[in-house]
């Protein structure tokens, strides 16, 4: 925390230390069970220096290699962390024991910036299982098959712009997730260009993915957020302030027109439109407040991940040339060279789907996931897990900043990276996925990528099909090469990822506080070059414009 004089340390000092004692003597217990292998803890830091200016999932991975555990405890400043790093362990833990590791940390800065009706973030309890509830109604495999037509539209728009301007496939990437989230949920069109709904919900976005565990003090301790803002050190009230402005917004502002929409008879069918229909019905288990936090959350958290996945294939795609001319051919086999590929064919292209699980698997979104909290006191292994412990999934330790780092440690375990499951795993390879030309149902999909236990994304079905429509779009019609400078220099992508970034247009916000780390991780921004097939796809890329 900046300081700067003596009273300044005299002000903060003491209650920062009382705090520390009061949560190292919390996590004491009476039971003679060891604690899981980590590092040594110092008396109230506990582990705090042991992260150093690195983030958690670079520090895990070290010591995972370091005890050779798949489990690790951690105490940082009197908070205990387990950190979980298979399949098995994750699954033992996080699925058979779900009902007392389905709760998240309280996130004092989450409430101060207005976020509390996100349902990534909501406490286990009625009102997070009536709004889960909803959404997967509406989220379900059956339910977004409705969504496909406008899911074939918005990648039909999203090729098209790509024939345009390819080197802003980024901006195009979102551009199509918006069209996908935001007719969906509320049955809203977009602008063709600066959408006053996309700009709200990245701007937003790039104040709700700075919410992690060690990024605001006030999350470790609490009692600060009734500091006002001029106090030296209470920036964060700052920020808080802000947020809030956009939280609120992103949570009313469409809402509120759908629901004008629906008064003048000039609604779409949405979500919204269709959940707030049904609370006529005597027997609703929601009310209108459900409504608009699910619709928020689906507004809010829906994009981000599957805007990652996307650069990630295409960034794959560069790294390796023979499995893109593989998914090619076979797109190719299936709907032939005057077509573009449609959902029906989707079961027809095994290799396709083998290929978006490889991208899932080779780059994790979230690296060590949304942390959950363990409830009650557990015993594991012949371990103690202390009650109030936060619980990581580490879905792939790797995929933080630097794959150098990866290589360096010598592959040590995490779920994604479990050689036992799948060997070889730093190896770009869709083939692990199938048999005998099918999918392989003996290895596991990686939908860890998703979230573990009862805190699975009820969105996943969405944007696996979203994923699915844009990758099979792009492949039919494009070649995805490295870019060539003007003196003919091949123009080589760094593959590495920072979980300390993520760009929204001009909304870009960088992490610049060390021992810390975003949710979620993204490829360092690279170039590409998107080559037309042939005549054939060119001209499906321009029909498919004139189809929209």
């Amino acid at each position: 925390m900046p300081t700067n004089n003596l009273s300044d340390y005299l002000l903060w000092g003491a209650p920062f230390a009382a705090a520390l004692y009061l949560n190292w003597s919390r996590t004491s217990s009476r039971s003679t069970l060891p604690l899981p292998p980590g590092p040594r803890k110092l008396p109230l830091l506990g582990n705090l220096l042991d992260v150093g200016g690195r983030p958690l999932s670079e520090a895990c991975m070290a010591w995972g290699r370091q005890y050779n555990s798949d489990i690790i405890h951690l105490n940082l400043a009197g908070t205990s962390v387990i950190v979980l790093s298979s399949l098995e362990a994750t699954e033992d833990l996080m699925e058979k024991r779900s009902s007392i590791y389905s709760d998240r940390p309280v996130f004092p800065m989450l409430d101060l910036m207005g976020f509390e009706w996100v349902l990534n973030f909501k406490k286990y309890g009625e009102m997070w299982k009536t709004q889960r509830r909803l959404m997967s109604h509406h989220l379900s495999v059956s339910a977004t098959q409705n969504v496909q037509p406008q899911q074939r539209v918005a990648a039909h728009a999203l090729i098209s712009r790509l024939l345009q301007h390819p080197e802003a496939f980024l901006d195009h990437i979102r551009i199509m997730l918006g069209e996908i989230i935001i007719p969906f949920t509320y049955g809203i069109d977009l602008q063709p260009t600066d959408d006053p709904y996309v700009a709200l919900i990245e701007k937003a976005s790039s104040y709700g993915s700075q919410v992690v565990p060690g990024r605001f003090l006030v999350d470790t301790f609490p009692f600060i957020k009734y500091v006002p803002e001029w106090i030296p050190g209470a920036g964060f009230q700052r920020i808080a302030r802000e947020a809030r402005v956009l939280a609120k917004a992103v949570r009313d502002v469409p809402f509120a027109e759908t629901k004008r929409r629906m008064t003048s008879g000039e609604v779409r069918s949405s979500f919204t439109a269709s959940a707030l229909r049904d609370l006529e019905a005597e027997d609703s288990y929601y009310d209108e407040d459900v409504v608009k936090n699910a619709a928020a959350t689906m507004y809010a958290a829906g994009g981000d991940t599957t805007i990652i996945a996307l650069s990630t294939f295409v960034l794959a795609m560069l790294a390796n040339p023979d499995a893109q001319k593989q998914a090619q051919q076979e797109i190719d086999a299936v709907v032939g060279n005057g077509n573009l590929p449609d959902f029906q064919d989707r079961e027809a292209m095994p290799y396709v789907l083998a290929l978006i699980r490889e991208v899932l698997r080779w780059r994790a979104i979230l690296p060590l996931g949304i942390p959950h909290l363990l409830v009650n006191e557990d015993e594991y292994r012949g371990y103690r897990l202390p009650a109030n412990s936060i619980v990581f999934g580490n879905v792939m330790q790797v995929s933080c900043r630097r794959w150098d780092v990866f290589t360096e440690l010598g592959f040590p375990r995490a779920i994604l990276r479990d050689e036992k499951i799948y060997p070889n795993p730093e190896k770009f390879d869709p083939e692990r996925f199938l048999l005998d030309g099918k999918l392989n149902p003996l290895v596991p999909d990686p939908m860890v990528a998703f979230g573990f236990g009862r805190r699975l994304c009820p969105g996943r079905h969405l944007a696996e099909s979203s994923i699915w429509i844009a990758v099979v779009s792009i492949l039919a019609v494009f070649n995805i090469k490295k870019k060539v400078d003007k003196d003919g220099n091949i123009v080589e992508p760094s593959y590495k990822y920072d979980d300390r970034m993520l760009s929204y247009g001009d909304c870009s916000f960088i992490l610049a506080v060390r021992n810390t780390e975003c949710l979620f991780s993204a490829p360092i921004p690279f170039e590409c070059s998107l080559e037309v097939r042939s005549d054939m796809a060119a001209k499906l890329a321009l029909a498919s414009a004139d189809d929209i």
